[in-house]
């Protein structure tokens, strides 16, 4: 074992112990979950190192359990062969390893990135190809509606797409893109070469899809780049007159998979309106009756079980499914969620979208120009292995799910994140280490098949102290609240609630029993490093995915999608907001940090309205918007300075702030561009900015973000730490 090697660094790789238990019971006598938060093929951002790429003359895998060679393993015998960290077998060493048969010098193993780097990209030998690799296939599903065209989504669609047409990969010019517009019918488009318009094809038989021209709607967009800008020229018009308020998108989903069935690809959805023409259409079973009652959750599950059966079928096929909601009214999104869930995709959200707001419009855009223009990979499978004694129990994250540590990913997208259950089975006595590898055979933008591969390796220990000192609070905080999304979509919100609390009292307990001495029997002691846990799974508790209240389903639905895919940084913003002080900034706030793409921020204070002042301006990020804070007490200057007009003047709600004129509104500016850019690059999310005013109806939406505060029927963080305290006074030390 090389020690001095890394493992991957926290975006890529979290575990929940960093210190594995010896043994089953000593896991459990912690009570901590042991599991591992990961996004292999995650966004890199401008100030993130690249993954090596390899093309060795053999991919080298160890020959009983398939795993890669990676900087863990051993070598033995002079270095003519290697230990297997994963089962321990030992290999034979390829020379090329030793020696450069070109340089005719020795290699220096500190210069080869496999050996060095825990994540690395192997560029795939003939033997992991199955024919010619997939090319980037998109077909625009587009709802055309009355709803879309008034609202400017269609419009705005076709101008974004039509922008970014350069951007789309096209390596080698094999890309292939299509369209199928809908409302009570479906309308196709030949896009063939040798046309000079595009024609529209209309079928309105929604029960028996009938697919017309089929080799003239799916085309090459370098072959027919003049047609295709033709029609999005005009697609933004070409319904402009509709009264059509109708939307059958089951029925352009089956259209699309018939098309996309013999080569696989992306289905990108724009919809505004619940699908409610022709067959699987939906119903509205909104029911305000059902809030906050144990009948809730059948308002969270889906309602037709065809479309996780269509999304299944699709991800057999190699196609992934993302979807763009737009819609100001009920639109289901529990059960259209199972679309991307089951086959990789994305779900993107916006409430009441009016492209005629410039920041509905910006916001859209960013992110439809991001979706297209980003790297992906393709017809893909995720493989984990892991040291023997140590077995995969469950795995959560948007994917089909083929075997306990086998997923198939039709789109690997870099916008997810997956986490994944382990249990102990045997002893691990002989094992100093305990080591997780995972390996995403995929086909790159570039047409390459590659295999990017991640080595985690844990230490193993026998003594308790060191398995709480190793836990991360923050990991065991995602990978609760993936199980409990999952809970909530089988069982109810109570249940989740449960789960969330039970998961936090059990390892305190736990820490209780073994560590405290009989004198402090009263007190709430937990170990330094788990300091976090108790606030972040109140800020879980209170996440309006599983806060009680009157939530409308489709905002509680998106929330629950959220936390299920999103990458661990987004995550724990999304669950434990960054608040800022901005009213006191010192000589560096704002400016740019040297050699990066950063900003300095301002320190992060308490989500608590006491570490608030009257005076006080503050910026809020929950990772999927900037809040404003201002009170009547703020200070005007500064008011005025960044937003050109006195407090009284200013109105609440999605702003577009004024071009700074002045030093303290650029180093603002400054500050909201750094985050919305790095929520663009690692989530594809470009973050509304909102001006929230004291005195206005949003302050109790800012405030449920202060979740050290009471809320409703929610604790305030004294009183739930009290609680804990009583529930903790069960367990005798």
């Amino acid at each position: 074992m090389q020690s001095e090697k890394k493992n991957p660094t926290y975006p890529y790789c979290a575990a929940t112990l960093n210190a594995v238990p010896q043994n089953n019971a000593l896991l459990q006598k912690s009570k901590i979950p042991f599991g591992l938060v990961f996004a292999p093929y995650k966004n890199i951002g401008p100030d993130e190192p690249e993954v090596p790429v390899v093309s060795p003359e053999v991919i080298v895998r160890c020959k009983i359990c398939r795993a890669y060679i990676n900087p863990f393993v051993t070598f033995v015998d002079q270095g003519t062969r290697w230990k297997c960290n994963i089962c321990h077998v030992v290999n034979d060493l390829p020379a090329f390893y030793n020696w450069d048969s070109k340089t005719r010098q020795a290699v220096d193993r500190n210069t080869i990135p496999e050996l060095n780097s825990s994540v690395v990209e192997f560029v795939a030998t003939q033997e992991y190809t199955r024919g010619p690799p997939q090319p980037v296939v998109i077909m625009f599903v587009i709802d055309v509606s009355f709803q879309s065209i008034q609202s400017g989504m269609v419009a705005t669609a076709a101008r974004t797409i039509l922008s970014t047409l350069d951007s789309i990969p096209n390596y080698d010019n094999r890309t292939k893109i299509g369209f199928i517009t809908y409302d009570s019918t479906l309308h196709f488009y030949n896009l063939n070469s040798s046309l000079s318009e595009p024609q529209m094809l209309v079928v309105s038989d929604l029960d028996d899809i009938f697919i017309p021209a089929p080799d003239d709607l799916l085309v090459n967009l370098s072959e027919s780049r003049s047609v295709i800008e033709s029609f999005l020229n005009k697609l933004g018009n070409m319904h402009k007159t509709t009264q059509n308020v109708s939307s059958a998108l089951p029925s352009a989903l089956n259209a699309a998979n018939k098309i996309l069935g013999p080569i696989g690809g992306k289905i990108a959805v724009f919809q505004s309106n619940i699908p409610n023409c022709g067959k699987n259409s939906l119903k509205k079973r909104e029911d305000p009756s059902l809030y906050n009652t144990s009948k809730e959750s059948s308002l969270l599950q889906p309602a037709d079980n065809w479309y996780k059966e269509f999304a299944l079928d699709c991800s057999r096929k190699q196609i992934c499914i993302d979807t763009f909601i737009f819609s100001g009214q009920y639109t289901d999104i529990a059960t259209i969620s199972t679309l991307p869930r089951f086959t990789g995709g994305s779900i993107y959200f916006y409430p009441g979208f009016d492209a005629s707001r410039a920041e509905d419009a910006n916001k859209f855009s960013s992110e439809l120009n991001r979706f297209l223009s980003k790297k992906i990979g393709l017809e893909a499978v995720l493989r984990i292995r892991s040291t023997r004694g140590i077995s995969i129990k469950a795995c959560y994250g948007n994917f089909f799910l083929m075997a306990s540590d086998l997923v198939q990913l039709p789109n690997v997208n870099p916008d997810n994140c997956y986490a994944l259950e382990a249990t102990i089975e045997k002893d691990l006595t002989s094992e100093p280490y305990v080591c997780f590898q995972g390996a995403v055979l995929h086909t790159c933008n570039n047409g390459e098949r590659r295999i990017r591969v991640f080595t985690n390796v844990l230490p193993v220990t026998n003594n308790l102290t060191e398995v709480f000192a190793n836990a991360d609070p923050r990991a065991i905080s995602i990978f609760a609240a993936k199980k409990a999304v999952d809970k909530t979509l089988a069982d109810k919100i109570e249940d989740a609630r449960n789960l969330i609390i039970s998961n936090c009292i059990d390892i305190m307990g736990a820490y209780k029993q073994s560590f405290t001495a009989s004198g402090q029997a009263s007190q709430l002691l937990i170990i330094e490093n788990l300091a976090l846990l108790p606030v972040l799974t109140q800020a879980l508790l209170k996440n309006i995915a599983f806060r009680r209240g009157n939530i409308p389903s489709d905002i509680r639905s998106f929330a629950l999608c959220v936390l299920y895919g999103s990458p661990i940084e987004n995550a724990l913003s999304y669950i434990y907001s960054k608040l800022y002080a901005i009213h006191i900034l010192d000589a560096n706030t704002g400016l740019p940090i040297p050699n990066t793409s950063q900003v300095y921020m301002p320190p992060r204070i308490n989500l608590s309205i006491q570490r608030m002042t009257q005076d006080g301006i503050y910026l809020l990020d929950n990772s999927q918007h900037i809040i404003i804070w201002l009170s009547r007490g703020s200070n005007p200057e500064l008011v005025n300075a960044l937003f050109q007009k006195p407090y009284e003047a200013i109105a609440s709600g999605k702003t577009t702030l004024p071009t700074p004129n002045n030093d303290y509104a650029t180093r603002i500016n400054n500050i909201i561009e750094c985050i919305r850019k790095s929520r663009l690059i690692s989530y594809n999310n470009f973050p509304y900015v909102y001006v929230v005013k004291e005195d206005d109806n949003t302050r109790g939406w800012f405030i449920s973000h202060l979740v050290e505060d009471k809320l409703d029927s929610e604790l305030s963080y004294p009183q739930f730490l009290s609680h804990l305290r009583e529930q903790l006074s069960k367990y005798s030390s």
